[in-house]
């Protein structure tokens, strides 16, 4: 299939697909004069392509895509899956504690606005043991 073909069953477009040849992630693609032509094995690495990218992953981090199919090339995208991972784990912490501190606010604007007005911030916070951040 040629280039535009390609991309119709991809999603994608012409040059993004020149941009991934361009970069290395296709491999060596075959020529029949100065067209392009693809296979299978070419849309089913466009579309990992694009559903990387649709999880977080630049362009530059997929340098092992063009040797998938051997067990060095599995390994580094394993390894790269298991670092997103990680970052990922990493930030839902982050926003678990986060969101554990917007709880914490909430209920004191909560019981601020239980109280007669007008109010002083410490008797806002006098029930709260805990205090958010700067």
């Amino acid at each position: 299939m040629r280039i535009g073909e390609l991309a119709h069953h991809t999603g994608t477009t012409p040059k993004a697909i020149r941009l991934y040849e361009s970069r290395g992630l296709l491999g060596t693609v075959a020529r029949a004069g100065s067209y392009r032509h693809y296979g299978e094995a070419d849309v089913a690495r466009v579309l990992l392509i694009r559903r990387a990218q649709a999880l977080g992953f630049r362009l530059s981090e997929l340098n092992g895509l063009p040797h998938i199919d051997t067990a060095a090339g599995w390994d580094r995208v394993a390894q790269l899956v298991a670092g997103r991972r990680a970052a990922v784990a990493h930030e839902l912490a982050r926003l678990t504690a986060l969101d554990a501190q917007l709880a914490g606010l909430e209920a004191e604007l909560h019981t601020c606005d239980t109280l007669a007005v007008p109010v002083t911030p410490q008797a806002c916070t006098m029930g709260s043991a805990k205090s958010v951040p700067p």
